[in-house]
């Protein structure tokens, strides 16, 4: 498995966490560690290597994936109860760390995107590259998958879609080739859908961008599992839930959610105070300081050995005070 997955700017996560981890815990007991909280566990290389480099840290990873909880469990099982596997999706936070009686925690790590798991296996639906079934849950027990979204959305929606979560210019065009379609035989596999992309656009649009089905795939799977709207409720949740001193860490892939992840670090970091104060009161004050300037990116070095780090972008960010009612 370990040949499988490379976790993305592994060295610069653990690094950006450092600082955290190396202090005392917060929790209970069984919790007297620093305690940190990978949301998005996949194939378990960065909670792997955090139990590693960190041999004081708890561990409490999440996964709405069943078949990555699985995986990852065996990988992880050596480290025996410091690891805690939760089925879950990473904007419950709040409901895990109260179950399991966490107060607050010293570091946070997401990896968003699809995991390379999800990726590898064909009949997930998620890759273009290959003819599959348009599923694309990540959570296989519950939900509409692609081909639903495809086959069942009002054409306006399907174009608010390609246009919202895919940055898709050729929307209606997509769409329009969908709706004829559809009505002949519905969509079942990947493979159809990625001709009709191809014969919809221009020649034009085709030659920029990489694959063509692209932006359209990259929309449906946001859609079938509410990725931004988790995420737009998950950062936040995850930076109340830092102690003070504790650190989060956000891997992006696409402009959507690095987008979403600065404005929730930049409003973290800014004064509310009204302008013209002589003294800042504390509760005006920032919550968090910026460990990175903008969103770092990877290495020539590190996309030459995994691919699937290119279009990644990274934050951080330390929680630097409490909450002040």
């Amino acid at each position: 498995m370990s040949q499988r997955h490379v976790p993305v700017m592994l060295q610069r996560c653990l690094d950006l966490l450092a600082p955290a981890l190396e202090q005392p815990g917060t929790g209970p007991a069984e919790y007297r560690g620093p305690v940190v909280v990978d949301c998005t566990l996949g194939l378990g290389g960065h909670s792997e290597a955090l139990l590693t480099r960190f041999p004081g840290v708890r561990l409490v990873a999440l996964d709405r994936d069943k078949e990555a909880l699985r995986l990852s469990g065996e990988r992880l099982a050596a480290f025996g109860d410091r690891a805690t596997l939760v089925h879950a999706v990473y904007d419950e936070l709040p409901d895990v760390l109260d179950r399991l009686g966490i107060p607050a925690v010293q570091g946070v790590l997401f990896d968003l995107g699809v995991s390379s798991m999800q990726l590898d296996e064909a009949d997930r639906g998620f890759a273009y590259a290959q003819d599959a079934p348009l599923d694309m849950r990540m959570d296989q027990t519950t939900g509409v998958s692609a081909a639903e979204v495809l086959n069942t959305y009002p054409p306006g929606e399907l174009v608010r879609i390609l246009r919202a979560y895919g940055e898709e210019k050729q929307a209606k065009r997509i769409v329009a080739a969908v709706v004829r379609e559809r009505d002949k035989e519905p969509f079942s596999n990947s493979a159809r859908l990625v001709e009709l992309i191809r014969d919809a656009l221009p020649q034009a649009a085709k030659r920029t961008g990489g694959n063509p089905a692209k932006r359209t795939f990259q929309a449906l799977r946001i859609e079938v599992n509410g990725e931004l709207t988790v995420l737009e409720r998950a950062v936040p949740a995850a930076v109340k839930a830092l102690a003070v001193g504790g650190r989060i860490a956000v891997l992006s892939y696409h402009s959507l959610e690095d987008r979403l992840v600065k404005q929730v670090f930049a409003e973290g970091a800014a004064s509310t105070a009204p302008p013209g104060l002589p003294v800042v009161p504390e509760r005006y004050q920032p919550r968090l300081k910026l460990l990175t300037r903008g969103a770092e990116l990877p290495t020539e070095e590190e996309v030459a050995e995994n691919r699937r780090a290119a279009p990644a972008r990274l934050r951080g960010a330390e929680r630097i005070r409490e909450d002040v009612r």
